[in-house]
């Protein structure tokens, strides 16, 4: 009844951040919608046009890395994997830094044309790294561990040799997209990573069995009848394209699907059938609370939401360290 309570309360106060989250920003719609029929006009406009899509799409894009780095960490025992972990976002961002950087000719609506090429990005680094696990003959989580992090490095340093070759203006440009953000009109962007994330958190959420016993050991797995190289690919491929899709649109936001699950973990216990849910409300609010900081604190100036989640996520990390909360809750788990 108290894990029932408290997963409740995080749905209830994730509906009533995504709800009042829209009205704020660097202008208030309050005083808009009560003065003349001209502002109110121009208020529901703003809302209906900017606020509600960027709202809805934080919403997306905070379960779709909470819940990839909930999977992360179960898969590999680790309480610092995160949904970057497996050179996914590196990868994603070595394609948006190489359509900036050469200005291919390729225009989309919108400015899409960053997103198509991260997406490819993505997209490689996932065939890169299945591929390096393939070669090998080996599936393990040590294995895909490994591959992920050395694909990586591989695709940052190229990142840093394009901007580094680049000019003033693309040089900020890389930098700017590199920060994360959810600036968005209309819901095209919306539309876009919607699939992704409804049906890769439909199939991580049919996964909460197997992720109790990997949590435990891929030994107790395997004896429990768990096809472990299975749930490791199948959560692999189901993670890489959601956070794929969402970096391709909103950038590498960080430190979300660390900090997210820990909470959660701490709150909740470790049963998935419990966690996996709660993360994926509590990411997804979490999220538009931090862009609704982004867009208020500064104004009227905006400040990136990565830079917001970077801000939050390296003290929350030092208190994890400092408080050995990270090691004590992996413990109790096992």
């Amino acid at each position: 009844m108290k894990r029932a309570t408290i997963l409740f309360m995080i749905i209830l106060g994730t509906a009533l951040v995504c709800l009042v989250a829209p009205l704020f920003g660097t202008k208030s719609l309050w005083s808009m919608l009560l003065g003349d029929a001209e502002q109110g006009a121009a208020a529901w406009d703003i809302l209906w046009s900017i606020r509600l899509p960027r709202t809805i799409l934080a919403f997306l894009a905070g379960c779709a890395l909470a819940v990839s780095g909930l999977t992360f960490q179960a898969i590999f025992r680790n309480p610092l994997a995160t949904p970057f972990t497996l050179g996914i976002s590196s990868g994603a961002s070595f394609g948006a830094t190489a359509f900036i950087r050469f200005g291919l000719p390729l225009s989309l609506q919108g400015g899409l044309g960053a997103a198509f090429f991260a997406f490819l990005g993505a997209v490689l680094s996932v065939f890169v790294v299945y591929g390096l696990t393939r070669f090998k003959n080996a599936h393990s989580t040590a294995s895909m561990l490994l591959a992920g992090v050395a694909v990586s490095y591989c695709f940052s340093s190229l990142i840093l040799l394009m901007q580094y070759t680049a000019d003033f203006h693309h040089s900020f440009q890389i930098v700017r997209w590199l920060m994360g953000g959810l600036e968005v009109v209309g819901y095209g962007r919306v539309i876009t990573i919607a699939p992704f994330v409804f049906i890769g958190c439909l199939i991580l959420l049919t996964f909460s069995h197997e992720l109790n016993l990997m949590a435990a050991g891929e030994d107790l797995a395997v004896s429990r009848g768990v096809n472990v190289k299975r749930v490791i690919i199948g959560a692999f491929l189901v993670t890489s394209l959601m956070i794929g899709a969402v970096v391709s649109v909103c950038g590498p936001i960080g430190f979300i699907g660390m900090m997210v699950p820990h909470i959660c973990r701490l709150l909740l216990g470790w049963d998935h059938r419990v966690l996996l849910p709660a993360t994926i409300a509590f990411g997804g609010g979490f999220l538009v609370l931090c862009d609704t900081v982004s867009r208020t604190v500064f104004s009227p100036v905006e400040i990136p939401v990565g830079v917001i989640t970077a801000m939050l996520g390296g003290p929350f990390f030092l208190w994890l360290l400092a408080g050995g909360s990270a090691e004590r809750a992996y413990q109790k788990g096992q």
